[in-house]
């Protein structure tokens, strides 16, 4: 199995560690070539509209949308929840717009609102370490998206098809569970 990690902006090294340590082969996605392959992509947490500018300054958009559209299982965390969304309420832009649920960026405040904590996760049967910093949440959800975690009643990860979505960074914590779970989703 190998897993593609976006690498344009944000925390891609720290997936890619934390695939590393559950022996899952990895390669960082900055052009279309690195696509090939690949049975998963990770969207890492970052800066959204950065990210999303590069998407489409690299001609990335595209063929990420069509891989995801076609069935590529995707993992975004916070910027790549916000990538993946197709509402953002606090913000006009649209990304690839592909899982239907509306996000609020920036909802758990400035940086220095940034906090961790353990919560419940669906389909996980111990506490999860979650991490958020300026992170976003989701305010609402469609019909197919299963909710998995919330805090403090806001929705922080969701699961769509082939889509999973989480608010908080697992990739900041030594906990592996939430990769484990998007590796099961591949397999």
């Amino acid at each position: 199995m190998k897993i593609g990690v976006l690498a344009l902006q944000g925390a891609f090294i720290e997936h890619v560690n934390s695939l590393k340590k559950l022996g899952v082969d990895t390669i960082l996605v900055k052009k279309k070539s690195d696509l090939k392959d690949i049975q998963g992509l990770i969207l890492p947490g970052g800066e959204s509209t950065a990210i999303g500018k590069l998407l489409v300054d690299l001609d990335l958009k595209d063929e990420i949308k069509m891989l995801i559209e076609n069935g590529l299982p995707v993992f975004g965390t916070c910027a790549g929840m916000i990538l993946l969304a197709k509402n953002i309420t606090n913000d006009e832009r649209k990304h690839l717009a592909l899982m239907d649920i509306t996000v609020k960026r920036n909802a758990y405040g400035r940086q220095n609102d940034s906090f961790c904590i353990e919560e419940n996760f669906k389909g996980i049967s111990s506490k999860v370490e979650m991490v958020f910093i300026r992170a976003p949440y989701i305010e609402k959800v469609g019909e197919n998206v299963e909710i998995l975690a919330t805090v403090d009643s806001n929705i922080v990860a969701a699961r769509q098809k082939n889509m999973l979505v989480t608010s908080f960074h697992p990739e900041l914590t030594s906990d592996l569970k939430v990769h484990q779970y998007f590796i099961d989703m591949i397999k």
